[in-house]
């Protein structure tokens, strides 16, 4: 498994903006995806959901403006 690990992580690096763009595309359809498929059992725990992303977003904000801003 360590194996598939690095050889993804490796090619993920020779990526290219066009190719993040459709990596991004493609994790927004599938969200939508299955939002479309589970909205009534979402709805629920939508709460959950909100403090997730609020959350992750925080942190994804802090390690890139704030730890990783000024590193080469």
């Amino acid at each position: 498994m360590k194996g598939f690990i690095d050889k993804a992580l490796k090619a993920a690096k020779s990526y290219d903006i066009w190719d993040y763009q459709w990596l991004k595309l493609t994790l927004f359809s599938f969200g939508i995806l299955v939002g479309t498929y589970f909205a009534q059992f979402f709805m629920q725990y939508v709460f959950i959901v909100w403090a997730i992303f609020i959350l992750s977003y925080i942190w994804i904000m802090y390690k890139t403006f704030v730890k990783y801003w000024e590193k080469k």
